[in-house]
């Protein structure tokens, strides 16, 4: 018998695009949480790994050949089309700092 609520702020855009997922695949939001829930009694702890990603390299600690790699392949990355509008990005990344 379901009789608890759960509450959470979220990212909006994090909700907007997991519900669109979710409402594609036919799984109401409830049952995922209730399946995370279910699991982290299961598993006793979080089903997944949670760790801090590694910083990223910056400039100033690249050698030459790693900058030219990288510029290389996201120059490839361009020419194949798979790259995302530089606006886009920065809208992304604006919305992260504030």
């Amino acid at each position: 018998m379901k009789d608890a609520t759960v509450s959470a702020r979220v990212e909006y855009d994090v909700k907007t695009e997991a519900e669109d997922i979710l409402q594609k695949l036919g799984v109401p939001v409830s049952v995922v949480i209730n399946s995370l829930y279910r699991q982290i009694i299961y598993r006793r702890g979080v089903p997944f790994s949670l760790i801090v990603p590694a910083e990223p390299k910056t400039l100033d600690s690249m050698t030459k050949a790693e900058l030219d790699a990288k510029l290389q392949h996201s120059y490839d990355q361009s020419l194949k089309g798979e790259g995302r509008p530089f606006d886009a990005v920065f809208d992304e990344l604006d919305r992260g700092l504030a």
